[in-house]
Order: C-alpha cells, then sequence, then structure tokens
C-alpha cells in the first residue's frame, strides 16, 4: 500500500465538546481543537470531521449523538461532563442512545489517569455501540484527551500502558465500519492476525 492519502478508507467522524461555559462563549473551548489534532496525528485516513460544541444537557447530549450516528460517523468522540457534578451528565446521555454498552473502554481510561491523579476515580467516561458507530466519552483536558487515546510510553518511546485507541480500529471493524489505519509512532492499533489487510 503506497502511503499517499487516496490508499486509504475515508472516515466521518463526530467530535462534540461538551460545556455550559464554552457553548455560551464564556472561555474558548479548547476539547474540540483537542480531538481534531490528534486524531489527524494518529489516523492515515481522510477524515471528515463533524464538530459540535454544545451545553451540558442530556437531551442535546443524546440528540447531537443520533445526528451524528445518523450523519454516519463511524466514529464520535465527546469530551466533558464525565465528573461527579450536578450538570455532568454526558454518560447519561450516551447510554440513554446505546444498542451495546463497551466498558472495557472506561475501564482502561480510567486505569491510565489514576496514574497521574487519584481523583481520577471520579471520571466516569462510557463508551457504547448504536448501530454502526462507537461512541466514547472522553475526559475533559487536553492533556488527558491524548494520554487515555495514546497510552503512555517510556522515555524510548515503547508503549508502557496502551491508550484506548489501540482498540478502536479493529471495534469499527466489527461493527462494519471503514478499516482505520493508525500511525504506529502516535499509536499502534491492534487486530488479529486474520483481520489486518495487506
Amino acid at each position: 500500500m503506497t502511503n499517499t492519502a487516496h490508499a486509504y478508507a475515508p472516515v466521518k467522524i463526530g467530535i462534540v465538546s461538551i460545556s455550559d461555559r464554552a457553548s455560551s462563549g464564556d472561555y474558548e473551548d479548547k476539547g474540540l481543537p483537542a480531538l481534531h489534532d490528534w486524531l489527524k496525528r494518529a489516523l492515515h485516513n481522510p477524515i471528515g470531521f463533524e464538530p459540535r460544541l454544545i451545553p451540558d444537557d442530556k437531551e442535546r447530549i443524546s440528540a447531537t449523538l443520533i445526528e451524528l450516528v445518523n450523519l454516519g460517523c463511524s466514529l464520535v468522540l465527546t469530551t466533558g461532563g464525565t465528573g461527579p457534578a450536578l450538570r455532568d451528565v454526558t454518560p447519561e446521555a450516551t447510554l440513554a442512545v446505546a444498542d451495546k454498552e463497551m466498558p472495557g473502554f472506561g475501564e482502561q481510561m480510567r486505569q491510565i489517569s489514576l496514574r497521574f491523579v487519584p481523583t481520577a476515580i471520579l471520571s466516569r467516561q462510557v463508551a457504547v455501540i448504536r448501530g454502526k458507530s462507537l461512541i466514547i466519552n472522553l475526559p475533559g483536558q487536553p492533556k488527558a484527551i491524548a494520554e487515555t487515546l495514546e497510552g503512555l510510553k517510556n522515555a524510548d518511546g515503547t508503549p508502557q500502558v496502551p491508550g484506548i485507541f489501540t482498540a478502536v480500529p479493529y471495534c469499527i471493524d466489527l461493527i462494519d465500519g471503514p478499516y482505520l489505519e493508525t500511525r504506529p509512532e502516535v499509536c499502534k492499533a491492534f487486530r488479529p492476525k486474520t483481520a489486518v489487510r495487506s
């Protein structure tokens, strides 16, 4: 396979930043740029982004996730609204639109974050499948977004703790989505040998 962009399957990805204050213009949203930049670094595939900046409203979040799935997004990543505060309702809104829950993603994100802060046990990120789309709640801070997606590396660049994105391409294979190809220097996707395409 050549290293030109047209050699890779195009993918549509929804990115959703959930924040009352950012959506009302009180401060600059950093979630959408963080998601956009990381995905551009990590994937060879040409990406069509569907960005959304919305408030912490359960019905609005659920409606946005359904809209993005209906638009054909194979992957939807959200950031924000996953803590214990009263306005943090992203996990509930996500579970409300789920066909299947994928608890391993949330478990791994908390394991990564616990290496930095003990309050990671307060995070409630979930991941679900709706139709042929994988929806994942991510933390709210750009640094934590990159750490949970990419994982942790040793000083020599070898993986120390796998990031959750390692499993995303194969999950999308299994729900009949496009074949995602990652840049191994950012995040090496894992697939069984029988699922790897030449």
